[in-house]
C-alpha cells in the first residue's frame, strides 16, 4: 500500500520509506542499515533514520568546509521531507 506523499512519514511502513530513499538515489549502508548515503552534483550527505527523527549531515557544506547537520521529525510529510532534504544544504 502506497500512502500519499502528503501523509506524515511516521504513517509510512519502513519498506516504503526505504523505497522512497532508493528512488531519490540514496544507497543503504550495508553495515548500519539505518544509515543512507546520497551524492548530487553540488553536495553529498549521510542520512540516518533515528528513533524520532531523520538526521541529515551534508558533507563539507558549510562556509568553511565544515559539515552541516539538520534534523527533521517524522511528523513532517514525505513531500515536505523530500523538499527539505533533497534541496541540499
Amino acid at each position: 500500500m502506497v500512502l500519499p506523499s502528503n501523509t506524515p512519514l511516521y504513517n509510512h511502513p519502513l519498506p516504503e520509506i526505504e523505497r522512497w530513499l532508493y528512488s531519490k538515489g540514496c544507497r543503504q549502508d550495508s553495515d548500519n542499515l539505518h544509515c543512507w548515503h546520497t551524492e548530487h552534483a553540488a553536495w553529498k550527505a549521510d542520512i540516518w533514520l533515528e528513533v524520532d527523527s531523520i538526521l541529515v549531515r551534508y558533507i563539507e557544506a558549510g562556509e568553511s568546509g565544515q559539515d552541516v547537520q539538520r534534523s527533521f521529525k517524522y511528523s513532517l510529510s514525505r513531500q515536505d521531507l523530500d523538499e527539505a532534504i533533497f534541496a541540499g544544504p
